[in-house]
């Protein structure tokens, strides 16, 4: 599933694109998505692209009357494309745009989604239930403190929570808590507030490095294979079960945390 640093990668790649132009014709192939695709997409023809800005893993195209909400689920791709190129299997929507682009979502599973916001109405509930973003001076270290005193759950499933904040995936979530020192297993109400206070700011680190690494791939939105998907980043412990610690040479654990594979060194984290 594409996590938060691929989700923002994908508006900045998409943005140039948009922003700007005129929505010609919205096309929905197949409606049943995650969710049925809503007939008010279509309010967003003949209207401008104002912005193209995102919360947690979802992207709002934004015109005067509303957003056109995306969500990649876990196989959703965006590709930039001119209009007459050939549509292929799992092509569920195209946003054509009068210049003759269009930017086309194609989801092999349909867990993805396409929603339609009207203009100054209430957010949708899934979205107002959301925490802060990382990246925002809303979350940091004192947030994760303060709401894990009372909290059983393992650390790496509460920094996972999106009523936490929103966008640690799984990914990224085993990656802070190595570079943290955080054993993944211990219970958040534990974890000391120094530990969460450098936790909050590895975080931060940890997305916005992914983030500039994967800059680098933003012209591949406009070739045929699609968006980049999961990009080339150097990962210390995630998928890397067996292998030696960096740090100790230990060799590097796995187990299962909330239903996902969870990496850790036993010496380096406590």
């Amino acid at each position: 599933m594409p996590e938060l640093p691929e989700v923002e990668v994908s508006r900045l790649g998409i943005s140039p694109h948009l922003i700007g132009q005129q929505i010609k014709q919205v096309v929905v192939r197949h409606r049943q998505l995650r969710w049925l695709v809503p007939e008010e997409v279509h309010l967003a023809e003949g209207l401008i692209v104002k912005n193209v800005r995102r919360r947690a893993k979802y992207l709002f195209i934004d015109t005067a009357k509303g957003s056109i909400i995306l969500h990649l689920g876990m196989s959703g791709k965006l590709r930039v494309v001119n209009i007459d190129t050939p549509v292929i299997k799992h092509d569920h929507v195209d946003i054509v745009l009068t210049n003759g682009v269009c930017l086309r979502f194609n989801d092999a599973r349909r867990f993805g989604a396409c929603l339609w916001q009207n203009a100054n109405e209430p957010e949708m509930s899934m979205i107002a239930a959301l925490g802060p973003e990382p990246l925002t001076d809303e979350f940091d270290g004192q947030r994760l403190y303060d709401l894990s005193r009372s909290k059983s759950v393992a650390v790496k499933n509460f920094i996972m929570d999106n009523k936490v904040v929103v966008g640690v995936g799984n990914i990224y979530a085993n990656e802070s808590l190595f570079i943290a020192g955080i054993d993944p297993r211990k219970a958040a109400k534990k974890v000391s507030k120094k530990s969460y206070m450098a936790l909050g700011v590895i975080i931060k680190q940890v997305l916005t490095k992914a983030i500039e690494q994967g800059g680098t791939t933003l012209k591949d939105f406009t070739q045929a294979d699609g968006r980049p998907g999961y990009f080339a980043q150097h990962l210390r412990v995630y998928g890397r079960k067996g292998e030696a610690c960096e740090v100790c040479d230990n060799e590097i654990q796995s187990v299962t945390l909330g239903q996902r594979n969870t990496f850790f060194c036993d010496q380096c984290q406590k």
